[in-house]
């Protein structure tokens, strides 16, 4: 593979398998489980095989096994030891080292693997509830850090979007609910992340209710044009990074009087940008929900 990322600090490895880079060093010196290399200037490095070791020492010992009696075990013994409790228990956590690592090596046969073996369990909303979701939020983390680049959180997220639209596509077909509603999905102006708002669409497709995904970026006029063919709309977006926190108030007011007023529409949001608001002077016609789990709750 070409590329890829294959030296990592220790504090690269702190931030992706969430153990403290002094409990790494004692691990290193007390029970050698792992070898740091050198680059040619003399600057400590950990290559692959050292974090995807490290991912699997973290893993057992998470599951009760101690850092003393692993160092006793074989190398290859350690990543068949994690495949067997994994199988019997615990297979979120073992899923999402196995989502970091094909990110890492952009290897899609691996998340494809993963996926499949995680489906021989649990339906897709799980896996996007129980898994998608952490896991994604760890990678939010891991980029903000500079731990991995755009291109790996592109790589993940585009593979999770593939799955939500082929999820999507076989919810179509079920029956359509007699509901009056008509739900219209949309991000504002400059707003790309809409992983969570594709999994919304699903999950009210699903349940059968009638979903206008309009997709990223969307100026509040080209909402309006809706209303001239709807009579009961509930707009739906994801605050992620806009608007921002100066302007997110402004823009709820905005979209207030141009879309609800007097009129039988709603507004129902999500996303981390509402820690600006307080969302308990937000104007009639107007939610503030802290999941996607909360917002699909509400749905009757």
């Amino acid at each position: 593979m070409n590329n890829i990322k294959s030296q990592f600090s220790i504090k690269d490895l702190e931030n992706l398998t969430g153990i403290k880079a002094h409990t790494i060093r004692i691990w290193e010196k007390r029970y050698n489980l792992l070898q740091p290399k050198r680059t040619d200037t003399n600057i400590r490095y950990y290559d692959l095989a050292s974090f995807q070791k490290l991912l699997n020492v973290s893993y057992l010992n998470n599951n009760g096994f101690k850092i003393s009696k692993i160092a006793t075990l074989a190398e290859e013994q350690i990543p068949v030891l994690v495949r067997e409790i994994a199988a019997e228990n615990n297979l979120e956590s073992h899923a999402i080292n196995a989502f970091k690592l094909s990110m890492l090596n952009f290897d899609q046969a691996l998340f494809y693997k993963t996926y499949n073996s995680l489906l021989t369990e649990k339906d897709f909303e799980t896996v996007f509830y129980d898994i998608f979701i952490p896991l994604l939020t760890e990678i939010g983390l891991l980029w903000q850090t500079d731990t991995i680049t755009p291109a790996h959180e592109h790589f993940l997220t585009s593979l999770i979007r593939q799955k939500i639209l082929i999820n999507t596509e076989k919810a179509q077909s079920k029956q359509v609910n007699k509901s009056n509603k008509t739900f219209v999905l949309y991000l504002p102006e400059n707003e790309i992340h809409e992983l969570g708002l594709l999994f919304i669409n699903h999950q009210l497709v699903n349940k059968g209710y009638q979903s206008i995904l309009l997709g990223m970026s969307v100026p509040l006029q080209s909402l309006a044009d809706l209303k001239n063919y709807y009579d009961e709309l509930i707009y739906i977006s994801y605050f992620t990074v806009k608007p921002e926190k100066n302007d997110i108030e402004q823009y709820i007011e905005d979209f207030d009087k141009l879309l609800i007023k007097n009129s039988n529409t709603k507004l129902w949001i999500l996303g981390q940008m509402l820690n600006a608001l307080d969302i308990n002077k937000l104007p009639n016609g107007v939610s503030a929900f802290k999941s996607i789990k909360s917002l699909t709750k509400n749905l009757k």
